[in-house]
């Protein structure tokens, strides 16, 4: 896991049950991490501010920090260490880019003990979170810690083009050296703040291949669930507004293209709901070493929340949640049941590349299953896979109110009544003045007649009779007429046909 995978409760236990890491006692870990971390931002607050530049990517600086203390660090009851800072211009550059200021970004790390999480991966990383639960540090393999490195470029420049997005944003990187032994760690967001408790947490990659949670995740309080479980529990999906469900789709997609460019593929979308109409809400405990009072449960990091991270419309809930409660930056949604739900989300574990092994891996497990279902994918294959798994079984969007057909069909013949009548009404007055016209006509017509036999020495005198032109119109609305209202005035015709003539 590469970012706040696991579901923000401290990790369960006796207090002498201390977890160690590369033979190191997580506690020793933690300090240098606090001491290390709060010389190397101290020392970097003297250094003027500058463009970054292409070299400063590939700057490692160190310090020694003795037990006994020197002039530059002070004393501590751990061991001797050595501590590492890698391209320190360019994170405080990304620090910059978020709003975290380096008082900030002191007082998060090196102000309160760290808390230690639980991991539900099989990585054996540890994973710390601040007590103003702001930022995550989590240690890291050297493959992975010299991939970021490489990784810093293209990374900062993705950053100064898309700030808003879903991928980890890695606030610093560093090297605690102690006994020959090298422990790399690094800062990152924390996708899901304590201070809202995840009633479920999924680790979701779109593939089938063994995605279910294990017996032991399952026994945690707090379990971690994979793709298999979320296909069973949500089988309907989880529902967004249109625009909200059009922002979320977008910055994956854009997400995804930025991994696939960078030849990354086994990274995950760890999902938290959290459910407002939960029925145990009133039972549930307060959490233990909540977010202290100087800073709110909120975060203050830019960019840092779930609405804020896809380029949401800026209303925490408006549409689906009328209440309006503190969302703490949650993405409103609805499940399949109607429940009303806020939504935490992040990509983790993108400093994964489609290296050698991991081709070997994948061809061996293609093998022996299927091989478009396991996780270890190319590139291209995986980006496409994992989104259409997000766009089809995970997140679905709100359609609008429409008529049932039956309805539908009832209102559009109620319409075309409607019309008919109106249509028929009008040629019904055209009928009417026509009928009038034709009647003053042929009583004009039989005086002429009269006129004409009565006085055979006038052939000036010629009866007047309708045209070729108007008796082909006239038949033409006759005909006409008779598809809308030839019950209307069948003795209309008779009239006018018997005039006429």
């Amino acid at each position: 896991m590469s970012s706040a995978a696991e579901n923000g409760d401290a990790v369960p236990g006796k207090q002498n049950e201390e977890k160690t890491y590369k033979k190191t006692a997580s506690s020793a870990i933690k300090g240098a991490i606090q001491l290390g971390i709060g010389y190397t931002v101290g020392n970097l607050t003297s250094k003027p501010e500058r463009d970054v530049l292409m070299q400063d990517f590939y700057v490692v600086e160190s310090v020694f920090l003795p037990s006994e203390g020197s002039n530059l660090t002070p004393a501590h009851h751990y061991p001797d260490f050595r501590f590492k800072t890698y391209a320190p211009l360019a994170f405080r550059y990304f620090r910059e880019l978020f709003g975290i200021k380096p008082d900030d970004y002191l007082y998060s790390i090196c102000s309160e003990p760290l808390i230690e999480l639980s991991n539900p991966g099989a990585s054996g990383s540890l994973f710390f979170l601040t007590s103003d639960d702001e930022f995550i540090i989590k240690t890291v393999q050297h493959k992975e810690a010299e991939f970021l490195q490489k990784l810093l470029p293209g990374y900062y420049m993705n950053l100064n083009q898309n700030p808003r997005t879903l991928l980890p944003k890695f606030y610093g990187l560093y090297c605690m050296q102690s006994g020959g032994i090298n422990i790399r760690i690094v800062v990152m967001n924390n996708v899901l703040p304590r201070a809202m408790r995840m009633h479920l947490t999924y680790d979701l990659k779109g593939s089938t291949y063994k995605r279910r949670a294990s017996r032991k995740e399952r026994e945690k309080p707090n379990p971690t669930f994979k793709d298999l479980d979320f296909l069973q529990d949500m089988h309907e999906g989880l529902y967004f507004d249109t625009e909200t469900y059009n922002a979320l789709m977008k910055t994956l997609q854009r997400d995804c293209r930025v991994l696939e460019s960078f030849k990354i593929m086994d990274y995950s979308l760890l999902l938290g709901i959290h459910i407002l109409d939960h029925p145990l809400k009133d039972k549930e405990e307060p959490l233990e070493n909540a977010p202290d009072a100087k800073r709110p449960g909120m975060q203050k990091v830019l960019y840092s929340t779930a609405m804020e991270s896809i380029q949401g419309p800026g209303k925490s809930a408006d549409g689906i949640i009328p209440e309006n409660p503190d969302t703490m930056g949650g993405i409103p949604a609805k499940s399949h049941k109607g429940e009303k739900l806020l939504l935490f989300m992040g990509i983790i574990d993108i400093l994964q590349s489609y290296r050698l092994m991991k081709k070997l891996e994948h061809s061996w497990k293609a093998l022996v299953y299927d091989g478009d279902t396991v996780s270890v994918h190319r590139p291209s294959f995986y980006a496409d896979r994992f989104l259409k798994f997000m766009n089809s079984r995970v997140f679905k969007k709100i359609q609008a109110l429409k008529t049932s057909p039956s309805k539908k069909r009832c209102n559009s013949i109620a319409a075309l009544k409607a019309t008919s009548q109106e249509i028929v009404s009008s040629i019904s007055q055209e009928w009417k003045d026509e009928k009038r016209d034709l009647l003053t006509e042929g009583q004009s017509f039989s005086s002429l007649d009269e006129e004409a036999l009565g006085s055979r020495h006038r052939p000036d005198l010629v009866p007047s009779t309708p045209s070729l032109f108007e008796a082909a119109s006239l038949a033409t609305t006759i005909s006409s007429s008779s598809l809308y209202g030839s019950e209307q005035c069948p003795h209309d015709r008779t009239t006018l046909y018997s005039n006429s003539k």
